[in-house]
């Protein structure tokens, strides 16, 4: 299953996108901690086109879901960020997990940005 959504940057997109991604993988009878795990990473990155992508009205995700694997896109045009993510945040850290939590939960995780033409967060997870 291939699934290219436009969706606003808005608050409310990101437990859309999150319960489609549910739908699909619950479908496909994937198992429930590596849902959960794609879950997490999808809203994370996701809450971070809404958070920073300055300048992006709108972002794209793309989610391919396979039996054996799934693999999901998040494009913005915004501004653009640091694609190396800085340090692991700190225990009592209020910000800064969302890509270190993408990099922890799923796998072939590739991120980039450029200032003024936005970004690309690419990462994949194997069910097998």
């Amino acid at each position: 299953m291939s699934v290219r959504l436009n969706l606003p940057r808005e608050v409310d997109s990101v437990p859309a996108v999150r319960r489609l991604l549910r739908c699909a993988l619950t479908s496909l009878t994937v198992d429930r901690q590596a849902g959960t795990d794609l879950e997490i990473a999808l809203t994370e990155a996701c809450a971070n086109v809404v958070k920073h992508a300055t300048g992006a009205e709108a972002y794209e995700v793309r989610l391919d879901v396979a039996e054996d694997r799934c693999s999901i896109d998040v494009v913005d045009d915004g501004h653009g960020f640091d694609p190396a993510g800085g340090t692991a945040p700190t225990a009592d850290s209020e910000r800064g997990r969302g890509l270190f939590l993408i990099r922890a939960l799923a796998e072939n995780v590739r991120m980039q940005s450029s200032p003024r033409t936005g970004s690309l967060i690419h990462f994949e997870k194997s069910f097998a």
